[in-house]
């Protein structure tokens, strides 16, 4: 299944939390979701509009002074069902990353050995960086939001994102020693 597709089932899913608007969705999405699975604001009031075509969602709208009408989502029982035989379908294909950095280093003979070992220090700081805000993100979780009903898998999915970017950063120190001692060859 597409990307673009299964983001109809993030949205879904996000009706499920205390998100009821655009914009409070795309709070979640900006301290969550982004972090493995892209969704632009201007993708989430047209799948909405969609949702709700389609049966999946409803919505309420209620008249403000000085302001435009506040759109107000939920999820209805045939998008309960809908997001349940999603989450149970099995998965089609482990995903491929685009990573420029890989793309560099794949033609890096081509340049300075020091140069590739630069691209892999700047690299392992952007992944520390990540690192520490997965690390902030869980810390959060666990002392202000361990009651939610969705904290283990939220925790589940931020270990992911730890784990992996703790590889990642092992993987950099790695390939810097290997192009280290070609260097010296």
């Amino acid at each position: 299944m597409s990307k673009e597709s299964n983001t109809k089932y993030a949205i879904l899913g996000l009706l499920t939390t205390e998100c009821t608007t655009g914009y409070s969705m795309k709070q979640m999405i900006d301290g969550s979701l982004n972090h493995f699975w892209k969704i632009s604001y201007g993708q989430i009031y047209p799948i909405l509009k969609s949702l709700v075509e389609e049966g999946y969602a409803s919505v309420r709208i209620t008249e403000q002074d000085d302001r435009p009408a506040k759109k107000e989502y939920s999820i209805t029982a045939e998008g309960e069902k809908e997001l349940q035989l999603w989450l149970q379908k099995p998965l089609q294909e482990i995903q491929t990353e685009k990573n420029e950095l890989l793309l560099k280093l794949f033609f890096s003979r081509h340049q300075d050995v020091a140069n590739s070992i630069d691209l892999l220090d700047q690299q392992k700081n952007k992944l520390q960086d990540r690192y520490n805000t997965y690390m902030g993100i869980k810390d959060m979780i666990t002392t202000e939001l361990n009651d939610e009903l969705d904290s283990v898998y939220w925790i589940i999915t931020l270990d992911y994102g730890l784990v992996t970017t703790r590889a990642a950063i092992d993987w950099c120190e790695d390939s810097k020693s290997k192009l280290r001692d070609q260097k010296e060859e």
